[in-house]
């Protein structure tokens, strides 16, 4: 009888069929509607495209990657409840709005349970461990290293030793900006800030800030405007127009040919982005996603922030390999060990004290008589300090 059974086992065994490893699920709670869409929309489809890039190949952990998605609607609200949801839906990972404030309710809910969180594009500090927890990241580049870059490039570049400082006040990302910007440049040999001073991205008018910048014995080299769309473009057609000729430094997130009919025939106006959008990135890897994403979409992406939804799934993905599981705390620590890990978008790196880039290669975009293009690159000579980002 014993012997019997074993036989019985054994042709059970070898007839009951194998079955497929689960799909691993990432969630995406993010902004489907609202104005946060139109960041989180083209990063979320460069994160598809790595996604769909790692399943060809074969998967992760042997498993395809699965995809659900909840809408935010660009509410902090609805982002807390679109977190809840794609964790009812399976979710391993999650992927959240591109900005702190719309994206943090979401990733906190993952915070609690343990499992990574990516921001898809958040500039702001407090976009990870500072705001979130320790298994929340971003792969994108600070507010605040863009601002020092600005700073370090225009003084080694364009020999700029003066700078007025004009800050709009509608979001942290700004403030990011000249937060980075006021403790790099006066640093340099023989430059210095002349004035500063803010205003309000609904603005009609930004006539008084003028007034006080034409004041000044001497124009500055440069005006560092920290500022996002609309009130940056109203800003720089008022600066142009009061015969103002400085060149004028920003951050990443006015990148792209969408605003300048509003400013026609602008000169001197500079950004530094994490890869050109223009098809005159040096790096082949850059063309070949911007290609991939008009195959996907019907266009080239319109700004730089498609980019950093592509390099996050990209290092999530090599961390879960070394990791050998999707466990929130065992990837947190592979994460951690990346230094200068490489991208199709540069060298990214991760600390038990920082899940942001407080450095990067950015690649330095000039509009000419109207035109974007790049014209350098440029990697700041030390990181930005923790204290600095944190405001201290």
């Amino acid at each position: 009888m014993k012997r019997l059974a074993c036989h019985v086992l054994a042709l059970m065994t070898l007839a009951a069929p194998t079955l497929a490893a689960e799909d691993l699920t990432v969630g995406f709670a993010i902004a489907k509607s609202g104005w946060m869409e139109a960041y989180d929309t083209p990063a979320a489809t460069a994160a598809m495209i790595r996604i769909e890039e790692i399943n060809a190949a074969g998967g992760l952990l042997g498993r395809q990657i699965k995809v659900v998605e909840a809408d935010t609607r660009t509410d902090r609200a609805e982002s807390a409840k679109a977190g809840l949801d794609v964790l009812d839906h399976g979710a391993e990972m999650m992927v959240v709005s591109c900005d702190y404030d719309f994206g943090a309710p979401a990733a906190l809910v993952a915070e609690g349970e343990g499992i990574n969180s990516f921001f898809l594009c958040a500039e702001d500090v407090k976009a990870g461990i500072q705001g979130v927890g320790p298994n929340s990241f971003s792969s994108s580049v600070l507010a605040s290293v863009q601002g020092a870059t600005m700073a370090e490039w225009a003084h080694a570049r364009r020999n700029a030793r003066t700078a007025y400082v004009l800050e709009d006040t509608f979001i942290e990302y700004n403030k990011g900006i000249c937060t980075g910007f006021n403790w790099m440049f006066p640093q340099l040999d023989g430059a210095g800030i002349v004035g500063s001073d803010t205003f309000k991205n609904d603005d009609a008018s930004i006539a008084s800030q003028i007034t006080r910048i034409k004041a000044l014995p001497e124009q500055p080299d440069v005006i560092m405007l920290c500022s996002v769309m609309p009130g940056a473009a109203a800003a720089v057609r008022q600066l142009r127009a009061a015969g103002i000729t400085s060149l004028i430094l920003n951050g990443s997130a006015v990148d792209g040919s969408y605003w300048l009919e509003a400013t026609p025939d602008l000169s001197g106006f500079v950004v530094p982005v994490q890869g050109s959008i223009y098809g005159d990135d040096p790096r082949a890897e850059v063309e070949m996603f911007n290609k991939a994403y008009e195959a996907k979409t019907g266009g080239r992406p319109a700004s730089q922030y498609a980019y950093p939804g592509y390099v996050l799934i990209d290092l999530w993905a090599k961390a879960v390999e070394r990791a050998g599981t999707v466990d929130g705390a065992a990837v947190t620590a592979e994460l951690e060990k990346m230094q200068d890990e490489p991208t199709a978008f540069g060298p990214r790196s991760f600390s038990s004290e920082l899940h942001h880039q407080n450095t990067a290669l950015m690649q330095i975009i000039e509009i000419t008589g109207g035109k974007p293009a790049r014209v350098d690159e440029w990697r700041i000579s030390e990181p930005v300090p923790l204290d600095v980002l944190m405001g201290r």
